[in-house]
């Protein structure tokens, strides 16, 4: 009855929510480029990265070359250096320079070859096995 005099229990404590940890996602490890396996590998790396051409003049265009040091030394011994300056840049900017004159000579030998043998200019047809012969 008289109960608004008695002692009142104090209220229990609210309890803390348990404490979560939340662990950072686990990070995977990076994946390793071609350019750095073969680096590992003690292999020389070249890779074209990038191509623009120039669309007012499709005869004009540039390429990204990206390389490992394995691959300028591979150069170096094949006398792509020149000048004791040169850098890495001017060594590999040589090189593409001697592939693409070697791709144009190669079509070049081809459509000579072409316009000879349609003029019946060959002189000697040899068999050189295997379905192909040999013409000079």
């Amino acid at each position: 009855m008289f109960e608004w005099f008695k002692k009142k229990k104090p209220a229990k404590a609210l309890e803390s929510p348990p404490v979560v940890k939340i662990k950072p996602p686990k990070e995977e490890p990076a994946k390793k480029t071609e350019k750095e396996l073969a680096t590992e590998k003690g292999e020389p790396y070249v890779a074209i990265l990038k191509m623009d051409i120039d669309p007012a003049n499709l005869h004009q265009g540039s390429f990204e070359l990206d390389w490992n040091e394995i691959f300028i030394s591979r150069l170096v011994k094949a006398g792509y250096m020149i000048k004791k300056d040169d850098d890495d840049a001017d060594i590999v900017d040589r090189w593409f320079q001697n592939v693409c004159r070697h791709v144009v000579m190669e079509t070049w030998e081809q459509e000579q070859a072409i316009a000879k043998s349609m003029s019946g200019q060959f002189i000697n047809q040899r068999d050189i096995g295997g379905g192909r012969s040999e013409v000079s």
